[in-house]
Order: C-alpha cells, then sequence, then structure tokens
C-alpha cells in the first residue's frame, strides 16, 4: 500500500499545535506571575535560571542531534560499521529522525523562549518600580488563576481523551495473515539506500 504522507503531515501539526499550547501558556504568563506575585527579585531569579537552562539544553541539543546526523553519514559515506544495509546502519537511522529535529527545531527554539520570557519582563518592568517583594501579591493571582484555568481547558480538550494510534488486530485479521501465502521470499527482499526493505 502507498503511504499516505498527507495524513502523516496533518497528524503530527496537529498534534505539535495541541502539545505547544501550554508550553507557550506557562513562557507568557509565568515571568507575570512571578513578578507581580513575588517580586522584582524573584524575577531576576526566574529569568537567570531560564538563561542558565536554557542555553545548556540547547547546547545539548545541538551536540546530541549533530552526532545522530553525522553517524549515519559516517556509515553511508565512509562505510563504516559494515556500511549500509546492517542493523547499525538502521538504528542510525532512526537516530538521525530523532537527531535533525534537535539541532535544526528544539535547540534554536529555546532562544526564542528565553528572549519571549525576557521581553515580557521588561515590558512589565515598569509596573514593577519601587515594589519590593509581596506588595503587590494580588496582581499576581490572577496571572496564576490564568495559567490554572488554561492547564484544565488543555486537558480538557486535548488530553482527556488519549487516541489509540495502534493498528487494530483481531483474531480474524491474524489467522487470515496466517494463511496468506508469502509475496516474497527471502531473497527477494533488498534493503535500500535509505535502509527501506523493498521487496522485488
Amino acid at each position: 500500500a502507498e503511504a499516505d504522507s498527507d495524513k502523516c503531515v496533518a497528524i503530527s501539526t496537529q498534534s505539535s499545535v495541541e502539545e505547544m499550547v501550554l508550553p507557550g501558556i506557562y513562557a507568557i504568563l509565568s515571568p507575570i506571575t512571578v513578578g507581580f506575585l513575588i517580586g522584582p527579585r524573584c524575577l531576576t531569579g526566574l529569568l537567570g535560571g531560564a538563561i542558565a537552562s536554557g542555553m545548556m539544553l540547547a547546547l545539548m541539543m545541538a551536540n546530541a542531534g549533530g552526532a545522530w546526523d553525522n553517524s549515519k553519514k559516517y556509515i553511508e559515506i565512509e562505510g563504516a560499521k559494515g556500511g549500509k544495509g546492517t542493523e547499525t546502519h538502521k538504528a542510525c537511522i532512526v537516530g538521525d529522525t530523532v537527531g535533525d529535529p534537535f539541532k535544526d527545531t528544539s535547540g534554536p527554539s529555546l532562544n526564542i523562549l528565553i528572549k519571549l520570557m525576557s521581553i515580557i519582563s521588561l515590558t512589565i518592568a515598569p509596573l514593577m518600580e519601587d515594589d519590593d517583594d509581596w506588595d503587590s501579591w494580588y496582581y499576581g493571582l490572577i496571572p496564576l488563576a490564568a495559567m490554572l484555568i488554561g492547564t484544565y481547558l488543555v486537558y480538557h480538550f486535548f488530553w482527556r481523551d488519549v487516541a489509540d494510534i495502534t493498528a487494530p488486530v483481531g483474531v480474524e485479521k491474524m489467522e487470515a495473515v496466517k494463511d496468506e501465502p508469502m509475496s516474497a521470499t527471502k531473497d527477494e527482499v533488498e534493503v535500500g539506500n535509505d535502509g527501506a526493505i523493498n521487496q522485488s
């Protein structure tokens, strides 16, 4: 059967958008909550922690993704570890599938997260001028409540009903598969350059 790539892209896009709603809410509202609920000094600590942890995570993703990507190229170009078609090559293809988003999307996106939190903090900084800790804590309850409501709504609409993405396998289908003759012998199956199994 021919792969339905459009359906795969639609599923991935919908899932990624749904999964990004809650992190987006937290990234925007957490500086506002901490700044008003506790104070400017705590907000400074939040930003310092976000920069330090985000930088380390981004470096890890860049290095790990590059290592996965280059390991597949090393096997394909240099013929290391037996070259193409080996179990090592198949494992590196799986690793490259994770490594490309690591070094190209997930790692660089942390830079945007740090910038977003910093810009929001700079925007609300004049409202906290000359404030001491816990001076305007009641204002911090508003974004805190918004975060809690957003968490509940995301859970209610996206996470409550977990979709079953496993293939339905029934007893009748299993029996039908057992009775069918093999479409290709062992000698007629060959592994392509990309690691996929092709039947001749």
